[in-house]
């Protein structure tokens, strides 16, 4: 998945996905205590990645998610969390669709 799909980073999250073959998109998400200290901060990242997958999940094709949280994102905000979810999202829809 990590070597053939598609990949999007920015400073808070770095997103990889897999054309599954399937009509639904699913999600994983990875956030390493290493990456993000506090369990109230690494729940809260959770929270609004699953959140934002839910949706959008309609407009993305049959993928196999993985969302990385990189350190930054600990001390960003709710917004700043979304907005840069939404980013990832787009950027997929747009590499998905030449394929």
């Amino acid at each position: 998945m990590f070597r053939s799909g598609f990949r999007s980073a920015d400073p808070c999250f770095s997103v990889f996905a897999y054309l599954n073959g399937m009509t639904d998109a699913r999600l994983g998400i990875a956030v390493a205590r290493k990456a993000v200290a506090a369990a109230v901060d690494r729940n809260r990242i959770k929270r609004q990645v699953r959140e934002s997958f839910r949706l959008r999940r309609a407009a993305l094709p049959g993928l196999d998610v993985v969302v990385q949280a990189k350190p930054p994102a600990a001390a960003a905000s709710n917004a700043g969390i979304r907005a840069s979810l939404e980013w990832h999202w787009q950027e997929l829809v747009k590499r998905c669709a030449s394929y």
